[in-house]
């Protein structure tokens, strides 16, 4: 069950008005403000409040998630693109209130307003409808142009099941794990700041836990031509009665007031709108402090892959405003691509699951999965790729198609960070014969890359031992993992969960960290260092079994590893993963 944050059983809906009860509230109107109200009903229904080009067309890409395959857990991410006709296109502004009781939220706040600004200044240039919904606040609007012109809005002629109330959940998320824990509220404040602000906020005249008053200032109003309103009834006849089935979401929190609002995603959704999030417009209520224990943006990201998933789609603000997607300046997590495309060793599943437990701290995790329909396709690689900060590679020889082999060919020759593992070493060479047209292969992807030099491996019967290298760099890096009797002849071997590769010679400029061992005294390298020509560094590991991702020894050192080849300086522990895996483990099951 998902919990909403404040303690409400998710199956519940809280109501806010009935659509009777709206039609109820635009009767008993003072006198004094009917010419306003009347000139407000002109603006609302006729066409000169529009003054742009009825043709004006808004191309946008919007981008969804479905499972790589039937019953699978994996997603693709898949984006299709759509003209929208900005006459039948809106924006709602959901929550972007003046104070908030949180001040980790008012500060992220303060930065996203002027691009929120921007956004919905520049679609309402284009012939677009902004609706701002700072909800609660519609005291501070009597009277405003925008509020009225909303309140004079002719009820729609039929409405969609609640949509007067709040919505914790639709029929498509009931089966799935909500992805954060947002039970304690989602507040991320130092503690000490946390009192004194709330301490500021009581000097202020303000109820701290509910500090609200109206929207941003930075946020412009139009009182031409925009509604004020934070009801949903209200909402849905603007939206019917304008004839608007494209709505944009932007605006705060996306894990509450987002999706939850009766002019939420939810609702919309259900209601048959083609409703969309605004995916960098916007800021969840997450606390690192709880589970799943990562940063609070990546918070954000589990938040939006659940929309993507199971609500609706979303797009990103530079579609509209051009440029780069907004991205708040405390937000300095490295972009990790993940290309997972092998059939031998489930990392389909056990990278996935690492990046969860051990890699939303730092890091902002994207996964790109190979079709499985075409063996030769990994789904979204070119749009994922250009984006990307570090590559991290578990592909299993697959000639891909021409230009998407070229873009990792420039990300390695870019100089930027590449990880591997397993398979990695003959990721895009061919057992025999050339590539099928249109298709391209790297067999010196492995010397070029990691150093490496792939011949083969040893039996699967045979096990081997690892242990890091009698080397003060290696054996420094032992230390960190085990702590200090982890190093020199203390060091603490481990086994190997699958067949020992052969890599016979390694090129300058590769540095070994661990070694395998088999019984009859041979031994190989199993996880080094490369400095490429690029000048770019390269981890690789050969390990990468799925009995080697059950132990908190392999976790370690591949973390370790991403560590290195991303220049994070974060301290890595066998006993840190272990905690952390278990912490985890304890929060899904709840």
């Amino acid at each position: 069950m998902i919990d909403a944050g404040n303690g409400v059983n998710l199956k519940r809906c809280q109501a806010e008005d009935s659509p009777t009860q709206s039609m109820k509230r635009l009767l008993p109107m003072k006198i004094g403000i009917l010419p306003t109200l009347i000139v407000a009903g002109l603006c609302v229904l006729g066409s000169n409040c529009l003054p742009l080009n009825a043709q004006e067309k808004l191309p946008v890409v919007l981008r969804s998630q479905q499972p790589v395959a039937e019953g699978a857990q994996q997603y693709h991410s898949v984006r299709s693109q759509q003209v929208w006709d900005l006459r039948a296109t809106a924006v709602i502004v959901c929550d972007m209130w003046d104070a908030h009781h949180c001040l980790n939220a008012v500060r992220r706040e303060g930065e996203l307003a002027p691009r929120v600004d921007a956004f919905v200044s520049a679609l309402r240039e284009r012939g677009g409808t902004i609706i701002h919904a700072p909800s609660g606040c519609m005291d501070a609007y009597e009277g405003h142009a925008a509020r009225l012109r909303s309140k004079a809005i002719e009820p729609a002629e039929d409405f969609p099941d609640a949509i007067a109330e709040w919505c914790y959940q639709i029929p498509s998320e009931e089966s799935a794990e909500y992805p954060i824990d947002q039970s304690d509220g989602g507040e991320d404040d130092d503690l000490a700041e946390h009192a004194m602000w709330a301490q500021r906020l009581a000097a202020r005249g303000l109820i701290p836990k509910s500090p609200w008053k109206k929207q941003i200032d930075v946020i412009k109003i139009d009182e031409t031509r925009d509604f004020i309103s934070d009801s949903g009834t209200e909402i849905w006849s603007i939206l019917e009665r304008r004839e608007i089935q494209n709505v944009i979401l932007v605006g705060v929190h996306t894990n509450m007031c987002v999706l939850g609002r009766p002019f939420g995603l939810r609702r919309l959704a259900s209601g048959g709108k083609n409703v969309v999030l605004a995916r960098d417009l916007t800021d969840t209520m997450y606390n690192p402090g709880a589970w799943p224990y990562v940063n609070h943006f990546t918070g954000t990201d589990l938040i939006v892959s659940h929309i993507e998933r199971l609500v609706c789609p979303t797009i990103s603000s530079e579609q509209v405003l051009g440029g780069a997607p907004f991205r708040y300046s405390t937000d300095q997590r490295p972009r990790l691509l993940m290309l997972v495309a092998e059939d031998e060793y489930l990392t389909e599943t056990t990278l996935p699951d690492f990046a969860s437990k051990h890699l939303g701290v730092d890091y902002r995790v994207r996964i790109v999965y190979g079709s499985h329909e075409e063996r030769n396709e990994i789904v979204g690689i070119q749009e994922e790729l250009r984006q990307a900060d570090a590559l991290l590679v578990s592909v299993r020889r697959r000639a891909l198609p021409t230009r998407d082999l070229q873009l990792v060919r420039e990300f390695v020759s870019s100089g930027k960070p590449v990880i591997g593992i397993r398979t990695a070493s003959h990721a895009f060479a061919l057992r025999d014969g050339l590539p099928p047209a249109g298709l391209a292969v790297w067999p010196e992807f492995d010397a070029q890359v990691w150093g490496g030099d792939y011949t083969g491996h040893y039996g699967n019967q045979l096990t081997s031992e690892l242990s890091f290298i009698n080397d003060a760099f290696a054996e420094s890096v032992a230390a960190e993992l085990f702590g200090k009797n982890g190093a020199g002849q203390g060091r603490k071997p481990w086994m190997s969960g699958g067949s020992l590769y052969k890599n016979e010679s390694l090129k300058p400029g590769s540095h070994v960290w661990v070694e395998g061992q088999l019984e009859d005294g041979a031994t190989q390298p199993v996880a080094w260092t490369f400095i490429r020509d690029s000048g770019g560094k390269s981890f690789y590991t050969s390990l990468g079994h799925v009995d080697d991702f059950a132990q908190p020894a392999f976790q370690a050192l591949l973390l370790k590893g991403i560590h290195w080849a991303c220049d994070v300086q974060r301290p890595v522990t066998l006993e840190g993963v272990a905690l952390q895996e278990q912490r985890f483990n304890a929060g899904a099951r709840q």
